[in-house]
C-alpha cells in the first residue's frame, strides 16, 4: 500500500469514527432530553399556593433584575391569583 492510500485510509476511518461519536451524542442528548420531558410529564402537580408561591418569587427576581416595575411586578400576580385561585 502506498503512502498516500495509507494516509486516505487512516482519514476516513477517523472520519467514520468522528461521525460516530456525533451520532451517539445527538442520541445521549435526544435520550435525556426524553427523560427531562417524561419528568415533567409525570410529576405531580403543585397545589395552588405552592404555585403563587413560585410566581411571586419570580416576579419578584424580575423586578430585582430591573426587568419590570414592582406595580407590574403587582398587577400580573393579582391576575394570575385569580385565575390560578378562582381554579382551586
Amino acid at each position: 500500500m502506498s503512502h498516500h492510500a495509507v494516509r486516505y485510509v487512516t482519514k476516513s476511518a477517523a472520519a467514520a469514527a468522528g461521525s460516530i461519536g456525533a451520532a451517539a451524542a445527538t442520541a445521549a442528548s435526544a435520550v435525556a432530553a426524553a427523560a427531562v420531558a417524561a419528568s415533567v410529564v409525570l410529576s405531580p402537580v403543585p397545589d395552588a399556593a405552592s404555585r403563587m408561591d413560585g410566581v411571586h418569587a419570580d416576579l419578584q427576581r424580575a423586578v430585582q433584575l430591573n426587568q419590570i416595575t414592582a406595580e407590574q411586578a403587582a398587577s400580573f400576580e393579582a391576575k394570575l391569583a385569580g385565575r390560578i385561585l378562582g381554579d382551586a
